[in-house]
């Protein structure tokens, strides 16, 4: 879970979006003009998200959050769907897109390097097991600041399915 108002917002919302059917995949507040506050949210049945589920989830949050009001001053809230470049946020998502090309970057160098990408092989112990071009990396998640799905043909082939 994230921390500061991020985290209360998490915890003030993650209840509702259960509620809908919904799991959250991250907030994030963004202050580049107008704070924003951005909720990524995917449908529990694993269908693609649409536009009237954001709108829907965005009705609810906003109801929720106004009653609670975690931020102070005005702020857009904006909700959306991970998409096939999902990004990856909790330790379940490094195990759960295991088989899946992706993008990663750390707080501190491993092997001098802050930037890998390869084929997720899921988590041992506290580390997110990457296969490289030249081998296989072990990743501690504390030190992860960014991860994402690369897109592939396997991701979006799905998608095109549900169309």
């Amino acid at each position: 879970m994230a921390s500061g108002v991020e985290g209360e917002i998490e915890r003030l919302i993650v209840p509702t979006l259960e509620a809908m059917g919904y799991d959250l995949v991250r907030v994030k507040m963004t202050s580049q003009g107008r704070p924003t506050l951005q909720v990524m949210a995917e449908r529990r049945d694993g269908v693609a998200m649409r536009v009237e589920d954001c709108s829907a989830i965005s009705r609810a949050l906003s109801a929720v959050l106004d009653v609670e009001d975690p931020i102070a001053g005005s702020y857009a809230l904006e909700v959306s769907s991970p998409g096939i470049d999902r990004p990856l946020v909790r330790r379940e998502d490094f195990t759960r897109f295991a088989g899946e090309r992706a993008a990663i970057e750390v707080r501190h160098p491993i092997a001098g390097r802050r930037r890998f990408k390869g084929e997720l092989l899921g988590v041992v112990e506290d580390c997110a097991r990457v296969r490289l071009a030249d081998g296989e990396a072990c990743l501690p998640l504390d030190d992860i600041v960014a991860a994402r799905l690369l897109r592939s043909e396997a991701l979006a082939a799905p998608r095109r399915r549900r169309r």
